[in-house]
């Protein structure tokens, strides 16, 4: 794993120093080396922070060249099939210098350009260089595991692993991007493209970009989509996709367990997880060893005995970090690591956990994407109750309980939320059930005083429908949007920035590509989720390989018990925090009544959390609120 950062212009550039100072906001991404490169004319140069996990020699040292010296690539993340892709490349006559994954692609580009993309897999995001061409490839993995950022101005495009080496350019004006405040509002997170940044983008999951030089133009392509639902003849054979998958899922961990480091695995007891640890124990040539985080007292969310169950019956290692009371004193370093805010409370078990095992390991497996594949959410049982409501009632009769819900239920109140998501599209209604802040709780939030948001963007509830439209089932139009969205830009960035912050990289064999198009693409709703249960096809891959004795029916995860955090020590701290809040963005008296509502025992926790993470985000890397 590794922190990159590039920038390429239609002039030389007259002040390259500044490459290597956004480059050192990375740090540790890279504590291994690091390294700066810039073409003769000034207007292309690459830098590089490394952490070492294939061929730790000098030889895998970036950014990195071909033996002509005609590309030049700076490469975060990990290539699980190189060693394949190797074998072929070098049949085909393509020399290799290193052992590094990185050269693997740098090859892989030189034999099939920008198709190369579709051969690989593994979790990335590179910048390459060709000379030849006068033109800079970006590219982000299928999934999104690792992130790319980046912005177009003035004749230059740069980018960077973390929007915090972008801010390290004098030139980039700080200024809040207003629509994206208000994706966060609403999900807790803000999904790419937007940023948070007025002027800057994220390259999505399986994105590519195209930057040419001379023209100072760039264009974007998907060259992987979410597949659509394969059209059978006759129903798959129940037992031969159990099959499929026991094949597939033993096949990802095992690429994901090679390293030149020691490796762990992130154990929360559910099935995710365990599954990973059943087969990692079974195929690792190197003793297993398992990490979890408790929370003593605070009831379900104390995974330790379910973890315990399953280490010892694998025989792990195991490790347990004891993470109550957590210290205040992490959220404002977390609030700065992060970029952009997160709501996700579970952004501080996760990070507690990485720094747990980065003193016994460098890589950790985790069970990150089981759910949004496999139909593992309590909602997606509740589309048919949805179904059913929308054929029960005309849609003037919802659109009536959604106003009423708006004007008469309190925030916080789970039926608001079920209420306004009649309103929505079917596939989207997940999205408003769980949504932070609605649209009448933004417009009441928000500071309207000189009428900058007097009118609250609805983008939030309705910008998925710009993606073309997909042709499977209800339930396969949910999963395949939280695929797209809460995985990507919540989950997936959650773990990357707490694991980077230890220098550990972390790894889900359950993202691996093929797992992916079987899940999306074959797994028929009666093997996904239906009222009554979940993840149907896993829980039965569970029964076959983990102990009888573990509860298949539970979940719960890296959670933490926020609520009763914020009745105790991080009560004040919050309070403090929110009273110094910008009022020209948002309205103290909104705020006020919050914390108000969530001492006399409300559901607030999510949402005071969401605007402390705001606040100190914003006051860290001094973003202007005015345009």
């Amino acid at each position: 794993m590794c922190g990159i950062v590039g920038i390429a212009a239609q002039q030389p550039q007259i002040n390259t120093e500044y490459l290597s100072a956004m480059r050192d906001t990375m740090g540790h991404r890279g504590p291994d080396s690091a390294g700066v490169w810039w073409s003769t004319d000034r207007r292309m140069g690459l830098g590089h922070r490394r952490l070492a996990i294939i061929d730790l020699s000098d030889a895998g040292h970036q950014p990195m060249s071909d033996l002509s010296g005609s590309l030049w690539l700076v490469f975060n993340g990990e290539i699980y099939n190189y060693r394949s892709l190797r074998r072929e490349l070098e049949w085909c006559g393509y020399p290799f210098m290193s052992e590094s994954d990185s050269e693997v692609l740098l090859q892989a580009y030189r034999a099939w350009g920008h198709e190369c993309l579709e051969h690989l897999n593994g979790m990335f995001a590179f910048g390459l260089y060709d000379s030849n061409k006068r033109g800079l490839l970006l590219a982000r993995d299928r999934a999104g595991e690792k992130p790319l950022f980046y912005y177009q101005r003035q004749g230059r495009l740069v980018f960077a692993s973390e929007l915090k080496a972008l801010l390290a350019d004098p030139s980039l004006p700080r200024r809040l991007d207003r629509r994206a405040l208000q994706y966060y509002l609403a999900y807790g997170y803000v999904p790419a493209p937007w940023c948070l940044l007025q002027g800057v983008r994220k390259l999505c999951a399986g994105e590519a970009l195209w930057y040419e030089l001379d023209s100072d133009q760039s264009r974007t392509w998907r060259y992987w989509r979410v597949p659509e639902p394969y059209q059978q003849t006759a129903p798959e054979d129940d037992a031969a996709l159990l099959e499929e998958l026991d094949v597939l899922l033993r096949d990802s961990v095992r690429l994901r367990l090679h390293a030149d480091v020691p490796v762990g695995l992130l154990l929360s007891g559910g099935v995710d997880s365990s599954l990973v640890t059943a087969i990692a124990a079974e195929v690792a040539t190197q003793p297993v060893r398992t990490f979890t985080v408790t929370f003593p007292g605070a009831g379900h969310y104390n995974e330790a005995t379910y973890a315990r169950q399953v280490a010892c019956a694998y025989g792990t290692e195991h490790h347990e970090l004891v993470a109550e009371p957590a210290s205040v004193e992490l959220l404002p370093m977390l609030a700065a690591q992060y970029d952009e805010p997160m709501a996700d409370s579970s952004l501080l078990p996760t990070y507690l956990v990485s720094q747990m095992i980065r003193s016994y390991a460098t890589v950790a497996l985790g069970g990150d994407g089981g759910d949004e594949l496999f139909g593992g959410y309590v909602t997606y049982g509740r589309l048919h109750w949805r179904q059913y409501v929308d054929r029960l009632l005309p849609f003037s009769l919802r659109m009536l309980a959604g106003v009423l819900a708006a004007d008469l239920l309190p925030l916080g109140l789970k039926g608001r939320n079920y209420a306004l998501a009649l309103l929505s599209p079917l596939p989207l209604s997940n999205l408003q059930i769980n949504a932070f802040f609605d649209a009448a709780a933004r417009r009441r939030l928000l500071t309207a005083a000189d009428g900058r948001w007097s009118g609250v963007d609805l983008a939030p509830e309705w910008h998925t429908l710009a993606w073309p439209k997909h042709s499977g089932s209800l339930l396969q139009q949910a999963t395949a949007i939280d695929f797209q969205t809460y995985l990507v830009d919540d989950i997936l960035v959650k773990v990357d920035r707490a694991s980077m912050l230890t220098s550990l990289e972390v790894r889900s064999p359950w993202l691996d590509h093929r797992l992916i198009e079987f899940a999306l693409g074959r797994l028929p709703d009666r093997l996904r989720a239906t009222p009554g249960k979940r993840k149907i096809l896993l829980r039965q891959l569970a029964q076959r390989l983990l102990p009888s004795t573990l509860n298949l029916e539970r979940k719960q995860g890296f959670s933490l018990p926020l609520a009763r955090w914020l009745q105790g020590c991080w009560g004040d701290y919050v309070q403090e925090v929110l009273d110094e809040a910008d009022p020209t963005l948002f309205d103290p008296a909104a705020i006020q009544q919050l914390i108000d509502w969530q001492r006399r025992g409300g559901s607030h926790s999510e949402r005071l959390f969401a605007l402390t993470m705001f606040e100190l985000w914003r006051r860290h890397y001094t973003i202007q609120v005015t345009s």
